[in-house]
């Protein structure tokens, strides 16, 4: 059994300018994804897919491989990540590099480690799922969110969990934007992973953070810092 990890990584981001090569404790955030993916050992290659000439050159210093460049027509604001891995299939199939599983890790996971990624793929195998992507609880229950309208009214979106006691209330659960195995054949065939055919692995929240703002990036590296003492 052959396994890819593709890792995504656009030069456009806006938010945080160069956020996939910016320094992070020292190396660049990409550095800490691509270092994971290597050690894991699970993976025949770990691939780049990347439009941007300068994240193509500091990934490479890392072992990863780039073997296309991605095209502009898919590194824009709307391309899905499931766009991406799609066209990272197809043309390594082009060049008869078949992989029965590929796993899309995003560059911006650095709370991740070598053995979370050998724990998710032995139940992603274990669970012959079509899918299985890092998931992780919300810290509110959210039956209990509210909205404001245009003039800044607070409105429930259902008023009937008011009450409720939070251990009554079912647990919900969200996309930790870390990593999403796959057959190589479901990421091809489906646009879409939140289904019954897809199960997850569930991170803890001291190993996830969404880095989208120069705020997000400095809490990363403080529960970094205090990962690696637990």
């Amino acid at each position: 059994m052959k396994n890819l990890c593709i890792i995504p990584a656009r030069g456009g981001s806006k938010r945080i300018p160069r956020k996939n090569i910016i320094n992070f404790l020292g190396k660049p955030l990409i550095a800490y994804s691509i270092e994971n993916a290597l050690n894991s050992g699970i993976f025949d290659e770990v691939v780049l897919s990347s439009d941007d000439e300068e994240i193509i050159e500091v990934a490479l210093k890392y072992g990863v491989k780039v073997p296309f460049v991605r095209d502009e027509n898919l590194s824009d604001d709307y391309t899905s990540s499931t766009a991406v891995v799609q066209n990272a299939i197809e043309i390594l199939q082009s060049q008869n590099q078949i992989y029965d599983n590929t796993c899309c890790l995003y560059a911006t996971a650095p709370l991740l480690n070598k053995d979370i990624l050998k724990q998710a793929y032995e139940k992603f195998i274990q669970n012959q799922s079509k899918f299985l992507f890092a998931a992780t609880e919300f810290e509110y229950p959210i039956q209990r969110a509210f909205y404001l309208n245009e003039n800044n009214q607070v409105h429930m979106f259902n008023e009937k969990h008011y009450k409720s006691r939070s251990q009554d209330l079912t647990k919900a659960y969200h996309d930790a934007g870390a990593f999403y195995f796959g057959t190589s054949k479901a990421w091809l065939e489906e646009d879409f992973m939140f289904k019954p055919h897809s199960s997850v692995f569930i991170l803890p929240r001291n190993l996830v953070c969404d880095i989208d703002t120069i705020q997000d990036l400095e809490f990363a590296k403080i529960l970094y810092k205090a990962n690696q003492c637990l």
